[in-house]
């Protein structure tokens, strides 16, 4: 018998196509010789060659998302910090200044104040909510700002017309994290945005089984520059993960419709309960930023509010634990709804005084609202309100 190839190329042939994407985790791809090669990476010829540099299922997610932003050519990454990493590490150099909104997520903040510095990146970071601090802050050498249109955990809405009227006066990079707010809500592009970027594996994809990130640029040499940077440092996504986000995307636009009305029902339900000192939610009257929230999210308010309660730390463990089937978890996004309580996680490595500076609590916690009815979700919240009451 004649031996055989042990890796045949090519398909069946097929006078059909899929409509579900199939999932491809090839991550070499073969062409037929090396002119058919040079033609690839000299941009004659469009195909693939190694998963680092790209694969079919990253770009069927890269262009669902593109098209929700108004972008183009735009890049799926390993995970959301990733997409960060790739702005402010493939876009600035050591000597370069990088200005950041003081309420940035976590690992963002980590990243402006230890690992930026480390490699000769001076970083600041200023109040994003007035213009005025953000300009304050700006240096001769500042490269780029980095920005989230909606604050973790505190919900306060940037300036981000006076910001980008600053950036774009001085030549400077802004980039905009959208992962809280989504292009459902606002499209930085639209605002002055130089490069947005998303942590996919939140409201996008919506179901907790991912991890990705998504960063495009509004010039094509920044994009390349991103592209470059990304391939070199190996920020590549799983084919699986970009398969399930895909279908996750699907209904993103109902789901946040969904957990948009439910966030604002249990909002002004919590303001009503004995013991809530404090509610904020975009739409709300009371919220510090309304004005703005109604110009820059376009009457939306997205699925994630804070509220806040007597008692400290005490109550807030009674709280946590009462509220049966509310994941107490420091993620946002998943079709269920789950709760975070900053002080002990985004935000635990702030000195309480700090932390107090923001408004943050012992007592402070934030919620990402998913698709459960409200009145259940006002049921298990108040069955928490009530023990945090008896352990006061």
């Amino acid at each position: 018998m004649k031996p055989t190839i042990i890796r045949p190329q090519g398909l069946p042939d097929s006078v059909s196509s899929p409509v579900v994407t199939p999932i491809m985790p090839s991550v070499v791809y073969a062409s037929d010789t090396p002119d058919a090669l040079d033609a690839q990476y000299e941009g004659r010829t469009s195909g693939y060659t190694y998963a680092r540099e790209g694969h079919p299922n990253a770009d069927v997610l890269a262009r669902r998302i593109d098209a929700l932003e108004g972008a183009t050519g735009g890049i799926v990454t390993g995970s959301g910090m990733a997409a960060v990493t790739a702005a402010l590490l493939g876009l600035c150099k050591a000597g370069d200044h990088v200005l950041g909104g003081d309420q940035l997520y976590g690992r963002s903040l980590r990243m402006m104040r230890d690992d930026l510095p480390r490699l000769g990146i001076e970083t600041t970071l200023a109040d994003p909510t007035d213009a005025a601090s953000m300009e304050a802050a700006l240096r001769e050498t500042t490269r780029l700002v980095l920005i989230e249109v909606v604050s973790n955990p505190t919900l306060r809405l940037a300036d981000l017309d006076g910001i980008a009227a600053l950036c774009k006066a001085r030549d400077i990079l802004l980039v905009v994290d959208n992962t809280f707010t989504t292009p459902r809500a606002i499209k930085p592009f639209e605002q002055g945005a130089d490069v947005v970027l998303h942590s996919v594996t939140k409201l996008l994809a919506g179901h907790s089984d991912v991890t990705l990130g998504w960063v495009a640029a509004k010039d094509p040499d920044l994009q390349r520059q991103l592209y470059d940077f990304i391939v070199t440092t190996g920020l590549t996504p799983s084919p699986f993960d970009c398969w399930l986000a895909e279908r996750g995307l699907v209904s993103f636009d109902l789901r946040f419709d969904r957990a948009q009305r439910t966030a604002e029902t249990l909002g002004r339900w919590l303001a009503g309960q004995a013991g809530v000192t404090r509610v904020l939610y975009p739409t709300r009257d009371d919220h510090p930023d309304r004005a703005r929230a109604q110009a820059l999210l376009r009457g939306t308010g997205g699925n994630m509010l804070s509220f806040e309660i007597e008692g400290g730390r005490a109550a807030a463990n009674a709280f946590a634990a009462a509220a049966e089937g509310v994941a107490f978890a420091p993620t946002l996004g998943d079709v269920g709804t789950t709760l975070s309580h900053p002080a002990s996680s985004s935000h635990r490595g702030l000195t309480p005084e700090a932390r107090a500076a923001i408004g943050i609590s012992e007592g402070f916690f934030r919620v990402s609202v998913g698709l459960e009815d409200p009145e259940a979700l006002q049921d298990t919240f108040g069955a928490g309100l009530a023990a945090a009451r008896g352990a006061r």
